[in-house]
C-alpha cells in the first residue's frame, strides 16, 4: 500500500463521504445499480468515475472502502511529515471526509476532475473558482485581496521562484492543467510552511504513478471575437518566433554588455551590425491567425515484486493571438484636465511550451518521486500609439513599440515520504530551480505630426494613422522633442534556487492520538538582473533628431546604411551620423541580489477530547537578503523571527465542525522592490521603481470556520479572517517630468488591517424526475462569496520617502506617511466582493457535462495615484473594475473509429466585459489609465486516451 501523510489525499471539499442516515431516508427510490468505469488510465480522477450512485446522487453503498477509492484519486506532496493518522481522530465526526479530518487547516483542493470541469487551460484560470481567490494581470493569484508578495506558490511542496522581474509570485498562467495533478490552496498558516505566508499559500502537485498504462493525445482551436482575422500588428523578427525561440536574431552583441564599462557610446558602424529592420518595422496584419494548441502525454507503470516503478511525461504547446484598441491617459492636475491622452493598438503574440517528465516509486508505505519541470513562455508584442498632448494640442503624436519577452523555467526535484515504523514517518525534499527572463531589442520610435519641416519645407498629408483612427494634417517625422526621438532597451534577468527540508513526525504511544513533527528548511536565492537603455542620437550630440529628409523616414531605412551614416543631408555629406549613447538610468541600471533563509519548527497535534483537535507549533526563520546594485550601497536585511501558529478544530456533531485558526507570519521586500532599477511594466506602460530603504512586514492572522456536510458531496461553509500588518509595503505614484507618464515607486506603511468573512455552497439535484434523458444525470450548484475590507494608516509617522527626499523632519530619505498616501484608503489589489457561481448538469455513468461559470469581482487599486509629495494635492488612485464574466464549457464522452474521444467546446467572456482602469475626480472627470474591450473566446477541442 502507498504510504500517505495527511495531505496525501486531500480533495476539494466535494470529497465523498458517507450521508447520514436521517439524509438518506429522504431520498427518492433508487433505480438499478449504475455501471461506472475506473479512474483514468493517468491515476486521475474522471467525472464518470465515481462509485454507484442513486437517482439523488448519493451512495448506492455505504462501505467505506468505496470512500477511500475516491479519495486515493488524488495525490498530494506538501511540506511536513504528516501527523496523526485520519482514522485515529475525530471519533465523533464520521460522516465528515477523511480529507476534511486529515488537515486541521482552513484548505481547499482542486483535482483534476474539478479543473476539467472549469475547461481553463492553465492554473491560474482554474483558481479563479476557488473562494477568495481573484487574478490579477498575467496569472498572478491574489488571496482574499492580498497582493502578489502575500502569495507564494510552490510545486510539490518546494518553492518555486518568479521569471517576472515585477513580481514576486509566480504567474501561474504558465502551467497547464495537463501537467498538474491537483492544487491545493492554504489559507491558515501552519509551521511546516515558509513564515512568508500572508493570504495563503499555493502548493501544485504535478502527476506521478499512473495505475496503468496509457498515452493521451488532444488539440484544440480557438477563436478571439475582436482579434482572429482583425487588424492587428505584428513584426518580423526571427524565423522561429512561431515556436517562441529566437533564432539569434535578438542575440546580445558584445559591444552591447560592455558599453557600461566604457563612454557608453555606440558608433553608428556598431549600431549598424544590430539587426535592425527586423526587430523595428511594424507592419499591418489585416487577418490575424485562430490560437492552437496541442497536448501529448503518456505513462507507464511496472512491478517488481511488492515495487512500483511508474514513469510519466507530458509536452505541450500553444500559440495565441490577442489584440487591443487601448486608451490610456495621464491627468495634468487634480481636476483631471488630460496629460496625455493615447490610443494604442497592441498585439500579443503568445507562444509556450511545456514538458514534464516525472519518475515514482512505491515500495511498502513508502513513495520516492523525481520530477522535472520545464516551462518557456514568450510573448511577442506590436503596438502602435497615436496621442494627443496638452502641450502640443496641434501636433499629433505617434510612438511604436516592439517587444520580446521570453521566460524561462527549470526545476528538478526530489521528495522521499518514508514510514520506517508504525509510529515515526520521515519526509526529505530537495530542489534546484532556474527561472530567466530575457527582453532583448524592446524598441521605441517617437515621430510628430508637422505641416512643415524645420527648414520651412512643406510635408504632404499622409492621412494619419488608420489604426488608432487619430488623423494627421501633414506628415510623421522623427522628432527630438520627447528626446530621445527613439531608443533600445536589453534586459536580462537570471535566478537559481536551492532548496531542501526535512521532516519528521512521531505519534506517541498515548490513550489518545498525540503526534510531536519538527522540521528544518533552507533555501538560498540567486539573482542578477540588468537592464541596458540606449538612447538615438546624432553625432551632433545632445539628443539631436536626424534632419529632414532622414527625419520622415521609417524605422528601418532610418537605421539603414544611408541614414545611420548620412543622418544630416542638408549640412553636408556624412556631416553626421547616428548613434547610441547608453543611458544612465534613475537608480542602477543592474544589480545583484540573494535570500539565503535558514528555518525549523517544532509541533505537536492532539485530541483533547472526543471531537476537540488541536495542533500548536512554532518556527524560528532567519532570513538574510542583499541588494547589491551597481555603483550603490548594498542593502541587507538579516532578520529572525519566532513565527506561532495554533489551530483548534471542534467536531461537535457527525457532520459539522468548527475551526479556529491564530498565527504570526511575514512578508520580505522582494529584490524588485529594493533594488533602485527602473523597469516597464510592458501592459500599462508604466515605470516601476525599487527603494533600498524598505523593510520587513510582520502580519497577525485570526480565522475562524463553519463546516456542515450535509449530505454526499455536498457541504455549506463560513469563515471569517481578520489580519493586522505591520510596515506593509505599498505602491506610491508619482511623475518625474511634465511628458512622463504615471511611475510607482514603494515604500512602507505604518499599518494596515484587512478582515473580512466568506460562504461556500455546493449542492446536487437529482434530475430523474425530469424524464428518461435525465434519468442519470445531476444538476450542480456550486456557489461561493468573499467580502474583504481593508484600510491603511497614514499618519506623521516616518517612512521611506518614494523620491528619496527628506520631509518633515525625518531622517535622511524619509518623509511623513501622509504626505504619499490618503488615511484608509484600500491595500492595493483588493476588492471589496469576490462570487464565483457554477451551475451544471452531469452524467454520473460516463463523460457529459456542461457548466456555466459566473464570476465577479469589485472594483479594487491597481496603482496609487500622485502623491501629495509636491503639496498640491492628491489625485485620485487608480482604480480597476474587473466586472462580470461569463463562461461556458462543454464536455462530452464519445466513442468513434474504434476508440474513446473526449470533445471539448468553450465559450469564454460571453459578456464581452471591457477592461479598465480610471481616475475619477472631484469635479466627476474620468481619466482612463488603461481601457479596452476584451474580445469573446471560442475554443474547440478533441483528445484520447489509449
Amino acid at each position: 500500500m502507498q504510504r500517505r501523510s495527511p495531505y496525501a489525499a486531500l480533495l476539494l471539499l466535494t470529497t465523498t463521504f458517507v450521508a447520514p442516515a436521517a439524509l438518506a431516508q429522504t431520498a427518492p427510490p433508487a433505480p438499478p445499480p449504475i455501471s461506472t468505469t475506473a479512474t483514468s488510465p493517468d491515476g486521475q480522477a474522471n467525472p464518470q468515475s465515481q462509485t454507484p450512485t442513486t437517482q439523488s446522487g448519493t451512495p448506492q453503498s455505504q462501505d467505506a472502502a468505496n470512500q477511500a477509492a475516491d479519495e486515493e484519486a488524488v495525490e498530494i506532496s506538501a511540506p511536513g511529515a504528516g501527523g496523526t493518522d485520519a482514522e485515529d481522530i475525530v471519533v465523533v465526526g464520521r460522516n465528515i471526509p477523511n480529507t476534511i479530518r486529515a488537515t486541521p487547516q482552513v484548505i481547499s483542493v482542486l483535482s483534476a476532475a474539478d479543473i476539467a470541469r472549469t475547461g481553463e487551460g492553465d492554473i491560474a484560470g482554474a483558481l479563479t473558482r476557488v473562494t477568495g481567490l481573484s487574478v490579477v494581470g498575467n496569472g498572478f493569484v491574489f488571496v482574499r485581496g492580498l497582493g502578489d508578495r502575500y502569495s507564494s506558490s510552490l510545486l510539490n511542496g518546494s518553492p518555486l521562484p518568479s521569471p517576472e522581474p515585477l513580481r514576486r509570485s509566480v504567474p501561474l498562467d504558465i502551467f497547464p492543467t495537463t501537467i498538474v495533478g491537483s492544487a491545493l490552496v492554504q489559507k491558515t498558516y501552519s509551521v511546516n510552511y515558509p513564515g512568508e505566508f500572508g493570504g495563503g499559500v499555493i502548493n501544485l502537485t504535478t502527476k506521478a504513478i499512473p495505475d496503468k498504462n496509457f498515452i493521451s493525445a488532444g488539440a484544440t482551436i480557438g477563436a478571439d471575437d475582436y482579434t482572429t482575422s482583425e487588424l492587428g500588428y505584428t513584426y518580423y523578427g526571427g524565423d522561429f518566433d512561431w515556436i517562441g525561440f529566437d533564432d539569434g536574431t535578438r542575440k546580445t552583441p558584445a559591444f552591447i554588455k560592455n558599453a557600461p564599462n566604457g563612454t557608453g557610446l555606440i558608433p553608428a558602424n556598431q549600431v549598424a551590425l544590430l539587426n535592425n529592420a527586423s526587430t523595428t518595422l511594424l507592419q499591418r496584419n489585416n487577418q490575424l491567425p485562430a490560437n492552437w494548441s496541442g497536448e501529448l502525454s503518456g505513462g507507464s507503470v511496472y512491478d517488481i515484486g511488492s515495487t512500483r516503478l511508474g514513469v510519466i511525461a507530458s509536452v505541450s504547446a500553444s500559440n495565441t493571438w490577442r489584440s487591443r484598441l487601448t486608451t490610456q491617459q495621464d491627468s495634468v492636475t487634480e481636476n483631471g484636465t488630460l496629460r496625455n491622452d493615447y490610443r494604442t493598438l497592441l498585439t500579443d503574440n503568445r507562444v509556450v511550451a511545456n514538458a514534464l517528465i516525472g519518475l515514482g516509486l512505491e515500495f511498502g508505505e513508502n513513495t520516492v518521486r523525481w520530477t522535472n519541470v520545464y516551462i518557456h513562455d514568450t510573448l511577442k508584442q506590436a503596438r502602435g500609439s497615436a496621442a494627443t498632448l496638452y502641450n502640443n494640442p496641434s501636433g499629433l503624436r505617434f510612438q511604436q513599440n516592439t517587444n520580446w519577452f521570453e521566460r524561462q523555467l527549470i526545476e528538478s526535484q526530489l521528495v522521499g515520504e518514508f514510514r520506517l515504523t508504525d509510529q515515526l514517518r520521515v519526509d526529505a525534499r530537495g530542489a534546484y530551480a532556474n527561472s530567466k527572463r530575457k527582453a532583448p531589442y524592446e524598441r521605441q520610435f517617437d515621430y510628430l505630426c508637422a505641416n512643415r519641416t524645420t527648414n520651412g519645407l512643406p510635408i504632404v498629408n499622409d492621412g494619419g494613422n488608420q489604426a488608432t483612427g487619430l488623423q494627421c494634417d501633414g506628415a510623421f517625422q522623427v522628432t527630438q522633442r520627447f528626446t530621445p526621438f527613439a531608443s533600445i532597451v536589453f534586459s536580462d534577468l537570471n535566478e537559481d534556487l536551492w532548496t531542501g527540508q526535512a521532516d519528521a513526525a512521531y505519534k506517541l504511544n498515548t490513550e489518545r492520538p498525540f503526534t510531536v513533527s519538527a522540521g528544518y528548511f533552507y533555501s538560498d536565492t540567486k539573482r542578477s538582473s540588468s537592464r541596458l537603455q540606449f538612447n538615438y542620437q546624432t553625432s551632433l550630440g545632445g539628443g539631436t533628431a536626424p534632419q529632414y529628409p532622414v527625419n520622415l523616414l521609417r524605422p528601418d531605412y532610418l537605421l539603414g546604411p544611408d541614414a545611420l551614416n548620412n543622418a544630416c543631408p542638408l549640412i553636408g555629406q556624412n556631416a553626421c551620423s547616428i548613434q547610441l549613447q547608453f543611458n544612465t538610468p534613475l537608480g542602477a541600471y543592474a544589480y545583484d541580489a540573494g535570500l539565503t533563509v535558514h528555518a525549523g519548527y517544532i509541533q505537536a497535534e492532539a485530541e483533547a477530547t472526543d471531537g476537540l483537535r488541536s495542533v500548536i507549533g512554532v518556527r524560528y526563520e532567519k532570513g538574510n537578503e542583499t541588494v547589491t546594485p551597481i555603483g550603490v550601497a548594498t542593502t541587507r536585511l538579516n532578520n529572525g523571527y519566532f513565527l506561532p501558529s495554533a489551530t483548534l478544530t471542534w467536531n461537535f456533531a457527525a457532520d459539522q465542525q468548527l475551526r479556529a485558526s491564530a498565527s504570526k507570519t511575514i512578508s520580505r521586500p522582494q529584490f524588485r522592490e529594493l533594488a533602485p532599477q527602473q523597469f516597464r511594466d510592458p501592459d500599462s506602460d508604466r515605470l516601476f521603481f525599487g527603494n533600498p530603504l524598505l523593510r520587513d512586514s510582520e502580519l497577525w492572522n485570526l480565522e475562524a470556520r463553519y463546516e456542515w456536510f450535509f449530505a454526499r458531496d455536498q457541504r455549506i461553509t463560513a469563515a471569517g479572517f481578520y489580519k493586522r500588518i505591520d510596515n506593509p509595503i505599498e505602491q506610491v505614484g508619482f511623475y518625474t517630468g511634465a511628458d512622463d507618464r504615471l511611475q510607482t515607486g514603494f515604500t512602507n506603511l505604518p499599518r494596515a488591517t484587512l478582515y473580512g468573512g466568506e460562504v461556500e455552497v455546493q449542492k446536487y439535484l437529482p434530475l430523474h424526475t425530469l424524464g428518461e434523458f435525465f434519468a442519470t444525470r445531476r444538476a450542480l450548484i456550486v456557489a461561493n462569496y468573499t467580502y474583504t475590507k481593508s484600510a491603511i494608516d497614514a499618519d506623521a509617522t516616518c517612512v521611506p520617502n518614494v523620491l528619496n527626499q527628506t520631509l518633515g523632519g525625518c531622517a535622511r530619505g524619509f518623509g511623513p506617511a501622509a504626505l504619499q498616501f490618503r488615511d484608509g484608503a484600500p491595500l492595493t489589489g483588493q476588492s471589496d466582493h469576490l462570487v464565483n457561481v457554477q451551475l451544471g448538469i452531469e452524467d454520473t455513468t460516463r463523460l457529459s457535462q456542461v457548466t456555466l461559470l459566473f464570476n465577479y469581482a469589485s472594483d479594487r487599486v491597481t496603482n496609487r495615484g500622485p502623491a501629495n509629495l509636491s503639496g498640491v494635492g492628491f489625485q485620485p488612485d487608480v482604480i480597476e473594475r474587473p466586472g462580470i464574466r461569463l463562461d461556458l464549457v462543454a464536455r462530452q464522452g464519445v466513442e468513434a473509429f474504434g476508440g474513446k474521444f473526449e470533445i471539448k467546446a468553450e465559450a469564454r467572456n460571453l459578456t464581452r466585459t471591457r477592461y479598465q482602469e480610471r481616475q475619477t475626480f472631484a469635479n466627476g472627470n474620468q481619466v482612463f489609465a488603461n481601457r479596452y474591450i476584451q474580445g469573446r473566446l471560442f475554443t474547440l477541442g478533441v483528445s484520447t486516451t489509449f
